[in-house]
């Protein structure tokens, strides 16, 4: 059994372009955001893809049906633990308010190994490296035994902790509309490609956090 799947970002929003902090809050593509993320379709048009799944964010839904113009035949199904990481008081906020509070760095080292309390009115750490834990493995289980290949369209941060969970790579800048690529087996799991910027968005609202122990 071969089960691969391919992580794509939602394109560049008005929020990344901006520099606001966006994770459970939303705001619409930006005219450069979708063509990135055509782009991106075009990279992807030929992959068999199998199955398709999504945040239900309004950014990840538009990310996900402008791939799946290529693959009319997909239905997609989207799933609530694959949302981003809930900033709570600092939603729609200037990612500079966070970084006057706390670094990035330690912020990031902190979800990831699921000991930081959550920002007032947001998610723990602990939560939030569980929901992603759990929503990766339903993934897998349900395609257990088969030769696969699932699309899932999320989010940074989201995305770069689960890979996180699987090798010591520490939160992985994902350029909007980026590629990465899993692949799991029975001997075990394996990142392919991380962060491949097909659409060359480049690093806004892509930041980058060293290694951390993950929870």
């Amino acid at each position: 059994m071969t089960l691969t799947m391919t992580l794509v970002r939602h394109g560049r929003t008005h929020f990344n372009a901006r520099r606001v902090l966006q994770g459970r809050c939303d705001s619409p593509l930006t005219r450069a955001g979708r063509e990135g993320v055509r782009t991106t379709a075009r990279h992807l048009a030929d992959t068999p893809f199998t199955a398709a799944w999504s945040s239900p964010s309004g950014r990840a839904v538009a990310t996900a049906v402008e791939l799946l113009r290529h693959h009319p035949d997909l239905r997609l199904r989207t799933d609530p633990d694959l949302r981003e990481y809930h900033f709570g008081a600092f939603e729609r906020r200037p990612e500079s308010a966070l970084d006057a509070v706390v670094s990035w760095p330690d912020l990031v080292a902190d979800v990831l190994a699921g000991t930081h309390p959550g920002l007032p009115g947001g998610e723990s750490g602990a939560d939030f490296m569980g929901r992603t834990r759990d929503v990766f493995t339903r993934l897998v289980e349900q395609r257990a035994g088969t030769d696969e290949h699932v699309l899932v369209v999320g989010h940074g941060l989201a995305l770069g902790a689960y890979l996180a969970t699987l090798e010591p790579v520490g939160l992985v800048p994902l350029p909007n509309a980026s590629v990465s690529r899993v692949e799991v087996t029975d001997d075990g799991t394996q990142i392919l490609t991380i962060g491949l910027d097909v659409a060359d968005q480049g690093a806004i609202a892509a930041r980058p956090a060293a290694l951390a122990t993950v929870a």
